[in-house]
């Protein structure tokens, strides 16, 4: 046997993919831990969810980007197998990181609740590694839970498999049981024992998963599925060597569609590849040489896109470009033009933010981005209202003040009819609740598909609903909830158009005239609906301040002072009590706001605002 096939048979490359919050990234911690990735010396807290290194994906407890690491475990034979993790966001809202990390992988490590089950995510990516026919190797985690239930969440991951209509061979796949949290596993259904270790999940890994099968002496073809920068080197192009060998100081060419490219004068350029590294532990180390499967990472090439192909200059043939879902949200970001722009962010003109949106669809398939009537303004596509919240607020924290609008839905013509997005959501709700969620879904044209147990006293309900009907949705469920229900969605086809749908029910309260809240206006103000901002703030006109507990628009004074006068009355001396402010996240500003209505984004502000501000104005539009 040639040393070329013998090195591909010591490489496995498996993508762990799982419903938010079913322990994925954890369990690649201990796996990192087990393989003695980590030295001795540190500590529990410094490898503490390690993939998870953005900082969005530390403060809101998920999974954003699709990130590799690599392990060394010794095979049936003793040699050691190098097996390269590549550890997937968890919400369908970043599936495109999904569907860029199944391109790279030959095999999927399918996580899944023992009490909770299969939920929605754990359909959207499995289906999406059936239909690339990667082997799946199914691990039950948290075994070790009070209301676990493993034997019957076997059960409903089979029925999955055959809901989606799996091969044979794509049935018969070995199950794990762990507890990811503590490093034991064990195989089939059951408890791991005290003294138990991974060794179980590994020798699955390395039974199940196939070596790549790409041949290291063949013409080169390596699929660039991933972008990113350094300070030093500048961009970095990330993939999967498909088959040949991606040697440091070799002439190399790019193509860029899918076909022969010419050699000579009339094809691409040739480039020299003078820094190639790969994925070593949880760091990247240079290199001299890449072979077919192998994961790796080139720098110096300034127009490199994710979908390239890296080959040969003998014969240079591009790869499948990656193909990914469509969006099926549209708004609008634009340049700040309110009374207060300009005085928070660095980054303020529309060039910056054309520049920064441009460089966020080069290393994000998932986003489209299209021209508006404006130059000041460009419109942004996306997956869900999370995937652009995140968005939103990676560029607020880099500096750039910008104002978003009311997220709309793309429609499409199907058989000469007008179609929208359909989402199915799963509800995690406590028991006492599910008759105010049901009742809150049926205005908003949804219909209940699934109700059954979750964790103790708690219900998960499957519900199906337009898209548009789950704008503004998931802040209305968790008031009606008392914050205790979670939701997770991702798009389920398309629908006929169902009709108009309710908006929320409060107005808007504005400022009339531009200054500084006091206690004494708010005071008044707060008998009239809701408030978003407390005493002291800066507001001007046309800002919204608050919702009216009517459903029509109010213009308010919220800076009025109190009148100074020399009498004195014992009730009118009393102290003000202002209820505390409605606290606004991105997510539920862009929500909230109607369609003649904007969010103001700044690096240390976020406000909510008519388009047009001054009330003449709006009064004059309307006749």
């Amino acid at each position: 046997m040639p040393a070329s096939t013998v090195a591909t048979r010591t490489l496995r490359t498996i993508a762990l993919v799982a419903h938010v919050d079913h322990g994925k990234t954890t369990l690649v911690d201990t796996m990192l831990r087990a393989a003695g990735v980590f030295d001795a010396h540190q500590s529990e807290d410094l490898v503490d969810r390690v993939m998870d290194s953005n900082d969005q994906e530390r403060e809101r407890g998920i999974t954003i980007l699709a990130k590799a690491a690599s392990v060394s475990w010794p095979g049936p034979d003793g040699e050691p197998v190098k097996i390269n993790l590549v550890d997937t966001p968890g919400h369908a809202d970043f599936g495109g990181e999904v569907e860029r990390a199944l391109v790279m992988v030959d095999g999927v490590l399918l996580l899944v609740d023992a009490a909770e089950g299969p939920l929605p995510q754990t359909r959207y990516v499995l289906s999406k590694a059936l239909a690339a026919h990667l082997p799946v190797v199914v691990v039950l985690n948290k075994v070790d839970r009070k209301d676990a239930r493993p034997d019957e969440v076997l059960d409903e991951i089979y029925q999955l498999f055959l809901d989606l209509d799996a091969d044979d061979h794509h049935i018969d796949f070995p199950v794990i049981s762990a507890v990811a949290r503590e490093g034991r596993a064990m195989v089939g259904v059951g408890m791991p024992a005290d003294d138990a270790d991974l060794r179980p999940l590994f020798d699955a890994i390395l039974e199940t998963i196939p070596p790549p099968p790409g041949d290291p002496d063949a013409p080169l073809q390596a699929l660039v599925t991933n972008l990113d920068a350094s300070d030093y080197l500048g961009r970095l192009a990330i993939g999967r060597v498909v088959q040949g060998t991606l040697r440091k100081g070799d002439p190399v060419v790019i193509c860029k569609d899918e076909s022969v490219a010419p050699t000579g004068p009339s094809g691409p350029p040739r480039r020299k590849l003078t820094q190639l590294m790969g994925f070593d532990g949880i760091s990247r180390d240079e290199v001299a040489e890449r072979r077919a499967g192998d994961l790796f990472v080139v720098a110096g090439f300034a127009d490199v896109e994710i979908g390239d192909t890296i080959a040969g200059v003998e014969s240079p043939t591009a790869l499948p470009r990656l193909e990914v879902d469509e969006p099926v949200l549209t708004m609008t970001f634009g340049v700040n033009t309110s009374p207060l722009a300009g005085k928070e962010g660095s980054y303020l003109t529309s060039r910056h933010l054309r520049e920064r949106l441009e460089r966020e669809i080069l290393g994000n398939v998932a986003i489209r981005l299209a021209e508006t009537d404006s130059p000041d303004v460009i419109e942004v596509a996306g997956r869900g209202e999370l995937q652009l919240a995140v968005l939103i607020e990676t560029m607020r924290r880099e500096g750039y003040e910008l104002q978003v609008s009311r997220p709309e839905v793309i429609v499409r013509e199907i058989d000469g009819k007008r179609h929208e997005p359909l989402e199915r959501a799963a509800i995690d709700v406590d028991d006492e609740y599910v008759g105010a969620v049901t009742q809150a879904v049926a205005p908003r044209k949804g219909t209940v598909v699934d109700m059954r147990p979750g964790d103790t006293g708690r219900t998960i309900i499957t519900i199906e609903a337009p898209s548009r009907g789950l704008i503004g949705f998931r802040s209305q469920l968790l008031t009606a909830t008392r914050g205790t229900a979670m939701m997770h969605q991702h798009n389920a086809g398309w629908i006929p158009w169902v009709g108009d749908l309710p908006s929320r029910k409060g107005g808007a309260m504005m400022s009339d005239r531009t200054g500084v809240t006091t206690g004494y206006a708010l005071d008044n103000l707060q008998q009239r609906g809701e408030l978003f901002v407390g005493p002291g703030e800066q507001v001007y006109e046309g800002m919204v301040i608050g919702e009216n507990a009517r459903s029509d628009d109010m213009n308010v004074n919220a800076v009025r002072e109190k009148a100074k006068t020399n009498i004195r009355t014992h009730a009118a001396d009393e102290a003000i009590k202002l209820t505390p402010p409605r606290e606004l996240t991105i997510e539920t500003a862009i929500e909230f706001i109607a369609d003649d209505e904007l969010v103001e984004i700044t690096p240390s502000s976020m406000r909510i605002r008519k388009r047009i501000l001054k009330e003449q104005d709006r009064r004059r539009l309307k006749r």
